[in-house]
């Protein structure tokens, strides 16, 4: 058996960036990364859309508003530092109707009250910064940016094994054990010992605080992303991202354009429940965790609570068209046929037992352990911020 001090389970972007600030603070101590995938950033992190988010979304105060902004300005340093591709491109909130646009004040009200830096365009301005996107305003956020959070990871797992922490791919946690004096976890092949465990493996996070015995009221349910791709020839059809004015009630943001780092423009994502919490295609079925996703407590409340939005998303998976028309709201120029295949993502989604649906980042603890419980967008943008708080818990845990 191994023995540390501290082990993180998960080498997603929240994991990696964990990682390298808990060396920092303990550069003695003996500190692991595990994970399940032969690579870093496998899943949620190397599957999104790249973007740095601002913080336009999310209520002021919350955990969510605090990390965002804060996350924005140092993943942009670190890049910056570490000469790792980004840009500043900027957002554009697009309202095309009427309820949108009152629903778009509502947003920049929001801005205002989370101090980001934005500005209100009418139609002829938005038409003069964007010729093929129609609306009838806009919200351009000047700050928002995009870069590549595999390349992020692997340099900050890269920083960590320099200072001399361990990284074991290929290693799933099968079982975990708490005493007084640590914890025991492993698999088969592997077993470990340490003082303190950091559970930082997105969607499988709760199914892993579990296995510590931990009880809490609420799941992670895996919501599937659709992307597209454009043909090369629209890769410079933009000159911003573009946002659709979301759903107040929903914690997603929407179909929407986005300028990739490598210089593509990618369509999406939408939202869809996945059929298992890896179940990227639409083919793809895990019976076991669909099972028990639908035997959770709140998962009738929840779909009973969004059945008409979530069978609207359902129908534009299933048929391209409904999915087009959300694009050409906004982009009347993109047509069926030029929507590519691209790689889906899927969003870990922390669900309460009587149906609702957590916004904000949330934590879970035993004397032993620290479990990241809820980590959605802006998690990728956030990751640093995340990390100091969570090094500053683990701080408090040990005394």
């Amino acid at each position: 058996m191994k023995r540390y001090d501290f082990i993180i389970v998960g080498a997603g972007i929240v994991g990696a960036a964990t990682a390298y600030a808990l060396i920092q603070k303990y550069p003695d101590k003996k500190i692991l990364v595990v994970d399940k995938e032969k690579q870093c950033a496998s899943h949620q992190t190397g599957r999104n859309s790249g973007v740095i988010h601002a913080g336009v979304y999310y209520a002021p105060g919350s955990l969510k508003a605090q990390y965002c902004k804060e996350g924005l300005k140092r993943t942009i340093e670190f890049c910056k530092q570490h000469d790792l591709p980004y840009e500043q491109c900027g957002k554009l909130l697009v309202a095309t109707t009427p309820q949108e646009l009152k629903c778009m004040q509502d947003l920049y009200s929001r801005c205002q009250q989370n101090q980001i830096e934005c500005s209100l365009l009418d139609q002829t301005q938005l038409q003069k910064r964007e010729p093929n996107i129609v609306g009838l305003g806009a919200i351009f956020v000047k700050d928002t940016g995009i870069t590549n959070y595999t390349l992020i990871t692997s340099t900050l797992l890269n920083l960590f094994k320099n200072q001399g922490g361990d990284v074991q791919f290929s290693c799933p946690i099968e079982y975990a054990k708490e005493t007084s004096l640590g914890i025991t976890l492993g698999n088969n092949a592997n077993q470990f010992d340490c003082g303190f465990f950091i559970n930082c493996a997105g969607i499988y996070a709760d199914t892993i605080a579990k296995k510590l015995g931990l009880s809490f009221d609420f799941q992670l349910l895996p919501f599937r992303g659709e992307y597209f791709r454009l043909p090369e020839k629209y890769n410079k059809i933009v000159n911003h991202l573009i946002y659709p004015i979301p759903d107040p009630d929903l914690p997603f943001l929407g179909v929407h354009l986005t300028k990739m780092i490598d210089g593509s423009v990618t369509v999406g994502p939408n939202a869809v429940l996945a059929l298992g919490k890896e179940a990227y295609a639409k083919t793809n079925i895990n019976f076991k965790e669909l099972w028990n996703t639908i035997k959770f407590k709140g998962f009738m409340p929840m779909t009973k609570a969004h059945l008409k939005s979530g069978l609207a998303e359902q129908r534009d998976s299933i048929f391209t068209q409904g999915y087009l028309r959300k694009v050409q709201k906004y982009c009347p120029d993109i047509q069926k046929q030029d929507l590519l295949a691209y790689p889906s993502g899927i969003r870990a989604q922390a669900v309460k037992e009587d149906g609702t649906l957590i916004h904000d980042f949330c934590f879970l603890h035993s004397p032993r352990s620290l479990h990241i419980g809820n980590a959605p967008s802006p998690a990728a943008t956030s990751a640093m911020p995340i990390a100091d708080a969570i090094v500053e818990k683990v701080l408090k845990a040990l005394g």
